[in-house]
């Protein structure tokens, strides 16, 4: 997979809450930059070999940065930590073009925007569209305290603060998130969307579907979530390179076919952004990520080889 690579400079950083860093990356010379629409992340290329994800927070409608908020993960692989070290205001930066995996449903009469910590991110910008476009929406922030939350501020002086609730885990009962009452009675026309922590994700998730909540009405965006390495080696063809490998128990696809000198261009390493995606020409695939559709999963001619596994003996992938 190829992309535009833009080298960007971090014009503005502020710290917000407990740990989260709010950057402002800008074109150098002053020029505008490529158009996003909500529910859009960037690649941030923090040093050799080190890419990932985070989700524009800002206003599509403005071309002249691209804004991000990055909590400080203690459990971070490398990326927050990067992040936060190494983008100092007036740092330089590589950040490819937006790509949208979690955009806004163009049909909507009304959308619920749930976000759960850091995940408030992208609901931002969905916010900002939204209001933009006059489309009915509520946007509910869930954190553990308020203290310890960033973004409060600019929400409370938002053109649509007046959509937005805060539920914090610390605070009274009466303002906690109640997500029957949020979510009520499923209408036509009614979307919802949820980013956070991958626990809460599946509360709000599978609260919407017990509401009946058509699955294609509920739309999402993990940040990070567990990978499963378990289960019985297997063997991989990578056809066009002409090589084969066998892939031990707790071993990814994607490690073994670095062995034998196979590269596939990778990102976030847990399933999540699609980046390392193959196509399948024979055999089964187990698999484990959160990317694919459940349709794409049982057509079974794609797997993400960072976390997916096989259900048959033997891979046979293009590549």
């Amino acid at each position: 997979m190829s992309e535009q690579v833009l080298n960007l400079v971090v014009r503005k950083r502020q710290e917000q809450g407990e740990g989260v860093v709010v950057l402002e990356l800008a074109d150098p010379s002053g020029k505008s930059l490529p158009a996003f629409e909500a529910g859009a992340h960037v690649d941030i290329h923090l040093k050799t070999g080190l890419v990932r994800q985070y989700s524009l927070c800002g206003d599509p409608a403005n071309a002249a940065v691209y804004r991000l908020g990055v909590l400080k993960d203690p459990a971070s692989r490398g990326g927050s930590l990067a992040v936060h070290e190494l983008l100092t205001e007036g740092a330089s930066v590589s950040v490819g073009a937006p790509r949208n995996l979690f955009p806004l449903a163009a049909d909507a009469s009304r959308s619920i925007l749930i976000g759960g910590g850091i995940g408030i991110t992208p609901m931002i910008a969905m916010a900002h569209q939204l209001t933009a476009q006059d489309s009915p929406f509520e946007l509910h922030y869930c954190g553990r305290s308020r203290s310890r939350t960033a973004f409060l501020d600019e929400l409370a002086d938002a053109d649509f603060a007046a959509c937005v609730r805060t539920h914090f885990d610390d605070e009274g009962e009466a303002q906690k998130l109640d997500l029957p009452a949020v979510l009520g009675q499923p209408a036509e026309g009614v979307h919802l969307y949820v980013c956070g922590p991958a626990g809460f994700m599946d509360w709000v998730i599978e609260g919407a579907r017990r509401a009946g909540y058509a699955e294609d009405h509920i739309h999402r965006e993990y940040f990070q979530v567990e990978v499963d390495a378990r289960g019985e080696g297997f063997e991989v063809e990578a056809r066009r390179s002409g090589k084969t490998v066998q892939v031990a128990e707790g071993q990814s696809i994607l490690d073994a076919l670095a062995t034998v000198g196979i590269k596939v261009e990778i990102s976030c390493e847990q399933g999540v952004c699609g980046t390392c995606l193959c196509d399948v020409l024979e055999g089964e695939p187990d698999h484990r990520d959160v990317y694919l559709t459940d349709e794409e999963k049982a057509a079974n001619d794609q797997i993400l080889v960072c976390c997916s596994r096989a259900r048959t003996k033997k891979l046979v992938l293009d590549i």
